[in-house]
Protein backbone atom coordinates (compact mmCIF):
# COMPACT_ATOMS: atom_id res chain seq x y z
CA UNK A 1 0.00 0.00 0.00
CA UNK A 2 1.77 3.16 -1.21
CA UNK A 3 1.39 6.90 -0.71
CA UNK A 4 -0.16 7.42 -4.14
CA UNK A 5 -2.97 4.98 -3.36
CA UNK A 6 -3.62 6.72 -0.04
CA UNK A 7 -3.66 10.14 -1.70
CA UNK A 8 -5.98 9.10 -4.51
CA UNK A 9 -8.38 7.35 -2.13
CA UNK A 10 -8.46 10.37 0.17
CA UNK A 11 -9.13 12.75 -2.73
CA UNK A 12 -11.95 10.49 -3.92
CA UNK A 13 -13.50 10.47 -0.44
CA UNK A 14 -13.48 14.25 0.04
CA UNK A 15 -17.09 14.73 -1.19
CA UNK A 16 -18.22 12.45 1.66
CA UNK A 17 -15.96 14.05 4.28
CA UNK A 18 -18.05 17.13 5.07
CA UNK A 19 -21.32 15.24 4.85
CA UNK A 20 -20.32 12.40 7.15
CA UNK A 21 -18.71 14.67 9.70
CA UNK A 22 -21.82 16.84 9.83
CA UNK A 23 -24.32 14.00 9.93
CA UNK A 24 -22.15 12.01 12.32
CA UNK A 25 -22.17 15.01 14.65
CA UNK A 26 -25.96 15.02 14.45
CA UNK A 27 -26.09 11.37 15.39
CA UNK A 28 -23.68 11.87 18.28
CA UNK A 29 -25.78 14.71 19.64
CA UNK A 30 -28.94 12.58 19.47
CA UNK A 31 -27.16 9.76 21.30
CA UNK A 32 -25.98 12.11 24.05
CA UNK A 33 -29.45 13.61 24.47
CA UNK A 34 -30.87 10.09 24.69
CA UNK A 35 -28.50 9.36 27.58
CA UNK A 36 -25.82 7.35 25.75
CA UNK A 37 -22.18 8.38 26.05
CA UNK A 38 -19.16 8.20 23.80
CA UNK A 39 -18.59 4.45 24.24
CA UNK A 40 -22.03 3.48 22.90
CA UNK A 41 -21.79 6.06 20.13
CA UNK A 42 -18.46 4.65 18.97
CA UNK A 43 -19.76 1.07 19.21
CA UNK A 44 -22.77 1.85 16.99
CA UNK A 45 -20.69 3.76 14.44
CA UNK A 46 -17.98 1.08 14.26
CA UNK A 47 -20.11 -2.08 14.23
CA UNK A 48 -23.43 -0.93 12.76
CA UNK A 49 -22.28 1.88 10.44
CA UNK A 50 -25.65 2.51 8.82
CA UNK A 51 -26.42 6.20 9.01
CA UNK A 52 -30.18 6.18 8.58
CA UNK A 53 -30.57 3.07 10.74
CA UNK A 54 -28.43 4.59 13.46
CA UNK A 55 -30.71 7.60 13.56
CA UNK A 56 -33.73 5.30 13.75
CA UNK A 57 -31.84 3.22 16.31
CA UNK A 58 -31.77 6.11 18.77
CA UNK A 59 -35.57 6.15 18.71
CA UNK A 60 -35.72 2.38 19.14
CA UNK A 61 -33.36 2.54 22.11
CA UNK A 62 -35.28 5.29 23.87
CA UNK A 63 -38.57 3.50 23.21
CA UNK A 64 -37.21 0.18 24.56
CA UNK A 65 -38.22 -1.56 21.35
CA UNK A 66 -38.27 -5.35 21.26
CA UNK A 67 -35.69 -7.41 19.38
CA UNK A 68 -38.32 -8.40 16.81
CA UNK A 69 -39.33 -4.78 16.19
CA UNK A 70 -35.69 -3.76 15.88
CA UNK A 71 -34.94 -6.58 13.43
CA UNK A 72 -37.94 -5.81 11.22
CA UNK A 73 -37.20 -2.10 11.24
CA UNK A 74 -33.56 -2.72 10.34
CA UNK A 75 -34.53 -4.90 7.40
CA UNK A 76 -37.04 -2.34 6.16
CA UNK A 77 -34.64 0.59 6.44
CA UNK A 78 -31.62 -1.17 4.91
CA UNK A 79 -33.26 -3.33 2.25
CA UNK A 80 -32.05 -0.89 -0.40
CA UNK A 81 -28.48 -2.11 0.22
CA UNK A 82 -29.42 -5.52 -1.16
CA UNK A 83 -30.48 -4.05 -4.47
CA UNK A 84 -27.59 -1.76 -5.25
CA UNK A 85 -24.91 -4.04 -3.79
CA UNK A 86 -25.76 -6.62 -6.45
CA UNK A 87 -24.23 -4.30 -9.05
CA UNK A 88 -20.91 -4.38 -7.15
CA UNK A 89 -20.42 -8.15 -7.29
CA UNK A 90 -18.12 -8.02 -10.32
CA UNK A 91 -16.30 -4.94 -9.02
CA UNK A 92 -15.50 -6.57 -5.67
CA UNK A 93 -14.93 -10.15 -6.85
CA UNK A 94 -11.11 -9.93 -6.84
CA UNK A 95 -10.77 -7.86 -3.66
CA UNK A 96 -9.28 -10.73 -1.66
CA UNK A 97 -8.77 -10.02 2.03
CA UNK A 98 -10.27 -6.55 1.62
CA UNK A 99 -13.60 -7.93 0.43
CA UNK A 100 -15.38 -8.62 3.77
CA UNK A 101 -14.78 -5.11 5.06
CA UNK A 102 -15.66 -3.51 1.72
CA UNK A 103 -18.99 -5.34 1.72
CA UNK A 104 -19.67 -4.23 5.29
CA UNK A 105 -18.70 -0.61 4.52
CA UNK A 106 -20.74 -0.25 1.32
CA UNK A 107 -22.94 2.66 2.34
CA UNK A 108 -25.00 4.77 -0.04
CA UNK A 109 -22.28 7.40 -0.32
CA UNK A 110 -19.44 4.90 -0.78
CA UNK A 111 -21.49 3.20 -3.47
CA UNK A 112 -21.97 6.58 -5.13
CA UNK A 113 -18.19 7.04 -5.28
CA UNK A 114 -17.26 3.52 -6.42
CA UNK A 115 -20.19 2.40 -8.55
CA UNK A 116 -18.62 3.57 -11.82
CA UNK A 117 -15.86 0.97 -11.35
CA UNK A 118 -13.14 3.44 -12.35
CA UNK A 119 -9.81 3.65 -10.51
CA UNK A 120 -6.73 5.83 -11.08
CA UNK A 121 -3.97 4.37 -13.22
CA UNK A 122 -1.01 2.46 -11.75
CA UNK A 123 -2.55 1.64 -8.37
CA UNK A 124 -4.10 -1.48 -6.87
CA UNK A 125 -7.85 -1.19 -7.49
CA UNK A 126 -8.84 -3.27 -4.47
CA UNK A 127 -6.59 -1.31 -2.11
CA UNK A 128 -7.96 1.92 -3.53
CA UNK A 129 -11.61 0.91 -2.97
CA UNK A 130 -10.78 -0.45 0.46
CA UNK A 131 -9.18 2.86 1.47
CA UNK A 132 -12.08 4.91 0.12
CA UNK A 133 -14.42 2.77 2.22
CA UNK A 134 -12.16 3.09 5.26
CA UNK A 135 -11.80 6.85 4.95
CA UNK A 136 -15.58 7.26 4.72
CA UNK A 137 -16.10 5.03 7.75
CA UNK A 138 -13.54 7.01 9.75
CA UNK A 139 -15.29 10.29 8.91
CA UNK A 140 -18.53 8.90 10.29
CA UNK A 141 -16.89 7.66 13.49
CA UNK A 142 -15.06 10.94 14.08
CA UNK A 143 -18.22 12.95 13.46
CA UNK A 144 -20.29 10.86 15.86
CA UNK A 145 -17.63 11.20 18.58
CA UNK A 146 -17.48 14.97 18.13
CA UNK A 147 -21.27 15.19 18.23
CA UNK A 148 -21.50 13.19 21.43
CA UNK A 149 -18.89 15.38 23.10
CA UNK A 150 -20.53 18.57 21.86
CA UNK A 151 -23.90 17.34 23.05
CA UNK A 152 -22.53 17.08 26.57
CA UNK A 153 -21.16 20.62 26.72
CA UNK A 154 -23.47 22.50 24.35
CA UNK A 155 -27.01 21.26 24.99
CA UNK A 156 -29.60 22.51 22.51
CA UNK A 157 -32.87 21.30 20.94
CA UNK A 158 -32.36 18.46 18.47
CA UNK A 159 -35.59 18.91 16.52
CA UNK A 160 -34.90 18.52 12.82
CA UNK A 161 -31.41 17.00 13.11
CA UNK A 162 -32.68 13.72 11.67
CA UNK A 163 -33.35 15.52 8.36
CA UNK A 164 -29.60 15.71 7.81
CA UNK A 165 -29.64 12.14 6.44
CA UNK A 166 -32.20 13.16 3.83
CA UNK A 167 -30.06 16.16 2.93
CA UNK A 168 -27.03 13.91 2.39
CA UNK A 169 -29.00 11.58 0.11
CA UNK A 170 -30.09 14.58 -1.94
CA UNK A 171 -26.50 15.80 -2.19
CA UNK A 172 -25.35 12.35 -3.35
CA UNK A 173 -28.07 12.29 -6.00
CA UNK A 174 -27.10 15.74 -7.30
CA UNK A 175 -23.42 14.77 -7.40
CA UNK A 176 -24.22 11.65 -9.42
CA UNK A 177 -26.42 13.66 -11.78
CA UNK A 178 -23.68 16.21 -12.43
CA UNK A 179 -20.87 13.70 -12.95
CA UNK A 180 -22.64 11.19 -15.24
CA UNK A 181 -23.87 11.63 -18.79
CA UNK A 182 -26.55 8.94 -18.67
CA UNK A 183 -29.39 10.21 -16.44
CA UNK A 184 -31.78 7.38 -17.22
CA UNK A 185 -31.10 5.45 -13.94
CA UNK A 186 -31.73 8.60 -11.91
CA UNK A 187 -34.95 9.36 -13.76
CA UNK A 188 -36.15 5.77 -13.33
CA UNK A 189 -35.36 5.98 -9.63
CA UNK A 190 -37.34 9.19 -9.21
CA UNK A 191 -40.34 7.99 -11.17
CA UNK A 192 -40.53 4.60 -9.44
CA UNK A 193 -40.12 6.17 -6.02
CA UNK A 194 -42.80 8.80 -6.58
CA UNK A 195 -45.25 6.24 -7.97
CA UNK A 196 -44.61 3.86 -5.06
CA UNK A 197 -45.09 6.70 -2.59
CA UNK A 198 -48.44 7.60 -4.15
CA UNK A 199 -49.63 3.99 -4.33
CA UNK A 200 -48.32 2.50 -1.09
CA UNK A 201 -47.97 5.52 1.18
CA UNK A 202 -44.98 6.87 3.08
CA UNK A 203 -44.79 3.96 5.52
CA UNK A 204 -44.63 1.18 2.92
CA UNK A 205 -43.20 2.60 -0.28
CA UNK A 206 -39.49 1.75 0.12
CA UNK A 207 -39.39 -1.96 -0.78
CA UNK A 208 -41.86 -1.66 -3.71
CA UNK A 209 -39.83 1.27 -5.04
CA UNK A 210 -36.62 -0.80 -4.88
CA UNK A 211 -38.30 -3.69 -6.65
CA UNK A 212 -39.67 -1.45 -9.41
CA UNK A 213 -36.30 0.25 -9.87
CA UNK A 214 -34.46 -3.08 -10.06
CA UNK A 215 -36.96 -4.47 -12.57
CA UNK A 216 -36.83 -1.35 -14.74
CA UNK A 217 -33.03 -1.19 -14.75
CA UNK A 218 -32.81 -4.90 -15.56
CA UNK A 219 -35.14 -4.46 -18.53
CA UNK A 220 -33.15 -1.59 -20.02
CA UNK A 221 -29.69 -2.78 -18.97
CA UNK A 222 -28.43 -3.63 -22.44
CA UNK A 223 -29.54 -0.31 -23.90
CA UNK A 224 -27.86 1.61 -21.07
CA UNK A 225 -24.58 -0.28 -21.59
CA UNK A 226 -24.65 0.66 -25.26
CA UNK A 227 -24.91 4.37 -24.39
CA UNK A 228 -22.06 4.41 -21.84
Amino acid sequence: MNIKTLQQAFLKSIPVLAGYLTIGIGFGILMRNAGYGVFWTIAMSVFIYAGSMQYVGVTLLTASASILTTAITTIMVNTRHLFYSISMIDTYKDAGAYKPYMIFALTDETYSLLSDGKTPDDIDASQYRFLVSLFNHSYWIIGSILGNILGSVLPFPTTGIEFSMTALFIASFVEQWLTTKNHMPAIIGLVCTILSLLIFGRENFLIPAMLFITLALTLIRNRMEDTI
